[in-house]
């Protein structure tokens, strides 16, 4: 199989552990939760990095814009995105984030910026639920 079909899968069954485990678990935050997605955070930048000096910056668009099927991805990420935003802009300026600094990171590399985000958010959750101890 080649790496273009295997990593696709790979991440599939990864996001399905994730979800299972979550789902699963006691709902509690982990102490270092936000390791988790500092660290995928870390590793797609490094992966996408990769794609755009070996692809070229603007691949993605061609990809989108080929067919239905790269309609159809396009605007799924676009709603995963924007619901993303709506459930998390709220608890993130509660905890002091100035959520307009990190709108166009995460409009310039998606879940990148996403994952980053939210491991921030992770951060100073925990960070307030350890100080009011």
């Amino acid at each position: 199989m080649h790496v273009n079909s295997l990593l696709p899968l790979l991440a599939a069954i990864g996001l399905l552990l994730a979800m299972l485990y979550r789902s699963m678990g006691t709902g509690r935050p982990l102490r270092y939760g936000w390791l988790f997605p500092a660290l995928l955070s870390a590793l797609f930048l490094a992966w996408s990095i990769a794609t755009i000096i070996i692809e070229g910056p603007f691949g993605f668009w061609a990809n989108h814009t080929s067919n239905l099927w790269g309609n159809q991805v396009w605007f799924d990420l676009l709603l995963a995105i924007g619901i993303a935003w709506y459930f998390i802009v709220p608890e993130a300026k509660l905890l002091g984030m100035r959520v307009a600094l990190w709108l166009p990171l995460i409009l310039c590399t998606g879940s990148i910026g996403f994952l980053a985000m939210l491991a921030r958010l992770m951060y100073l959750r925990g960070s307030r639920s350890t100080s009011s101890v």
